[in-house]
């Protein structure tokens, strides 16, 4: 099993929703880190510690974006495992990707 940490492989500083919002974007890490994943049948936890923080658009953007990008729930919930010292975080991924 894989594992993308957010802050060793992406940023210490997740940006917002776009790049047009600055740097370390949901977006930029969506098409960078997240859609590759599906491209095969591996399972990745993505581990969220590390990082100054985050923002709801750059969640949502992420991983809602998955959804609204034409990943199947189903193929995420079978793909993805998440990992927090923070359980809200994880929560809030989930609703997000649920919502969208």
């Amino acid at each position: 099993m894989k594992t993308i940490s957010i802050a060793k492989d992406f940023s210490v500083y997740p940006g917002g929703r776009t790049p047009e919002d600055g740097p370390h974007s949901g977006r930029e890490f969506r098409e960078q880190l997240l859609i590759p994943i599906f491209d095969g049948n591996e399972r990745v936890v993505i581990n969220f510690d590390g990082v100054r923080g985050y923002g709801s658009s750059f969640l949502e953007e992420a991983f809602g974006g998955l959804v609204r990008c034409g990943i199947a729930k189903e193929k995420i919930w079978g793909q993805l495992d998440f990992c927090s010292s923070k359980d809200s975080i994880i929560s809030e991924v989930k609703r997000y990707i649920n919502e969208a």
